[in-house]
């Protein structure tokens, strides 16, 4: 938490930081105002003061809780010296980046994607951001890659990207229902095998 904000942004932030599990394990539908004046410690009328209302405040998780995903890959990403060792790290470290949130209730995409489906527009459109972020990230390396003669020519970045990111959270999906998180190993060697099978 910064010190430097003021105090509403501390107090916001607060809030995020201690419901962030909650949303994460119950879900919007699931958490309630009680669960939140609960873990914060905070009363109703000091929420409401943050916050509009219920919705605002999983918003607000649910980019927390992406951002604690991102900031994992995006570190591992960036010691990676060339645009191949980019894309192997999505192979290599996502099931201990899934694993570490696990204890937190999994995969912030997959659950607010699963739940909010046809429930919560403003989050399901949350999620589909993330997951077009994540797209754009990885078609970015996949280009780049490329250009650098790293990859094949004619490679098509954009089916290779979701390709990879479905394989991701359909391992992660099928990890969680199983409570199996070894099932992550045979999905991340099929992702590294669609890395390899495009090097020039």
């Amino acid at each position: 938490m910064n010190l430097g904000t003021t105090k509403a942004e501390r107090t916001r932030n607060f809030i995020i930081e201690k419901t962030a599990e909650i949303f994460n394990r119950k879900g919007y539908a699931g958490t309630s105002m009680a669960d939140i004046t609960e873990a914060t410690g905070l009363t109703k009328g000091s929420i409401y003061g943050n916050f509009q209302n219920k919705e605002e405040v999983a918003l607000a998780v649910f980019e927390y809780n992406r951002s604690l995903v991102f900031n994992r890959v995006q570190a591992e990403l960036e010691k990676a010296g060339s645009y191949f060792e980019k894309l192997m790290v999505y192979g290599r470290i996502y099931k201990d980046v899934i694993a570490s949130v696990s204890n937190r209730g999994g995969c912030p995409i997959l659950n607010t994607a699963v739940e909010a489906d046809d429930t919560n527009i403003p989050l399901r459109l949350s999620a589909a951001k993330a997951l077009f972020s994540w797209k754009k990230n990885l078609v970015g390396i996949i280009e780049k890659g490329t250009g650098a003669g790293e990859f094949r020519k004619g490679i098509n970045a954009e089916e290779m990207a979701v390709s990879i990111i479905a394989l991701i959270e359909g391992g992660v999906m099928f990890s969680q229902v199983t409570n199996d998180y070894t099932n992550m190993d045979h999905v991340l060697a099929t992702v590294q095998l669609l890395v390899k099978g495009i090097r020039a």
